[in-house]
């Protein structure tokens, strides 16, 4: 039995426009997991599930693999990342007990934190363990408008509770995921129970949905990485 990455990679990013081989400060975006994946040595296998050929020569210029083309089914707006993950687990049969999705615009996931993650699993009777970030104010405190604009909070019982007082809550981080196959497979969630987290700095994670977030990104990344202009 082996440990298998997988990178999920399409080609049909609607805000980013070629968003995983877009050059994030001179890369494509695709070659920081592909490369952190191949360092880490804790992989038997590093794919890329794509549908894209351009993509596909970029990740092979890497060092990943692309074993097949990502089926259409699996390459439209609708298709969910456990149905491309079932893909290529489909293709491999079960020799594979262990598995990682790394998400192509994931360039903050490094080797410590990868490590981390899988011998978490291997500890434990994990199915599924991933980084995550505590939300920044506590989402007890969280408002909304009602009629007439008025504001009200979602949880009016902690409106005089002390901030200090409150349950912290976190959030997926969405870079990667570390899992058992069969069982998150069977489950059909990234979520599978039981799962876990590693708690990160916000500092080291940035999710990129639009232009802003990538500018964001990258300058976050040059501040972390000691290489601001």
């Amino acid at each position: 039995m082996g440990r298998l990455a997988i990178i999920p990679a399409r080609g049909g990013s609607k805000r980013i426009p070629r968003k995983n081989v877009r050059p994030f400060l001179g890369k494509p975006i695709i070659g920081y997991s592909i490369q952190v994946a191949l360092e880490s040595r804790l992989f038997d296998k590093v794919v890329v599930s794509t549908d894209d050929l351009e993509i596909a020569e970029v990740a092979k210029s890497f060092g990943a693999e692309v074993p097949f083309m990502r089926s259409a089914i699996n390459s439209n707006d609708f298709a969910t990342t456990v149905d491309v993950l079932r893909e290529v687990h489909n293709y491999y049969g079960s020799i594979y007990n262990e598995a990682c999705c790394i998400y192509a615009t994931a360039p903050f996931v490094t080797v410590k934190l990868l490590t981390e993650a899988m011998h978490k699993l291997d500890a434990g009777n994990w199915v599924s363990v991933f980084p995550i970030l505590q939300f920044g104010y506590p989402i007890q405190r969280a408002l909304k408008f009602s009629v007439n604009d008025e504001l009200d909070m979602f949880y009016p019982s902690f409106k005089a509770t002390r901030s200090q007082d409150l349950e912290a809550a976190f959030h997926d981080a969405g870079m990667f995921y570390c899992y058992r196959p069969d069982e998150m497979l069977s489950q059909g969630t990234m979520y599978a129970s039981p799962s876990t987290g590693i708690v990160i700095s916000e500092m080291n994670a940035h999710d990129i949905d639009n232009e802003s977030d990538w500018a964001l990104a990258e300058m976050k990344y040059k501040y972390t990485n000691n290489n601001i202009e």
